[in-house]
């Protein structure tokens, strides 16, 4: 997958745990370990917006992207 999640970056530079930011943002540890480990195919804006606001940062801070054209193909196109 060309996204990927620099969430513990950020973590180490706002010397915040991750049990931390969970309970401030209403996550369990396990869904915020799924999303740091990039084993989500997704997050909703609002988890996105309360991660940004407790870690003071953007979300490109912690998402970024690899080009790949492949994204351009669906699988009904195959």
């Amino acid at each position: 997958m060309p996204i990927r999640v620099n969430l513990d970056v950020m973590l180490a530079r706002r010397k915040i745990r991750a049990k931390q930011l969970a309970e401030q943002i209403g996550l369990s540890e396990t869904q915020l370990s799924m999303l740091r480990t990039e084993k989500v195919r997704g997050i909703r804006f609002d988890t996105l917006a309360k991660i940004c606001l407790v870690l003071d940062c953007k979300p490109a801070d912690i998402l970024d992207y690899d080009v790949d054209t492949a994204d351009l193909h669906t699988d009904e196109e195959d």
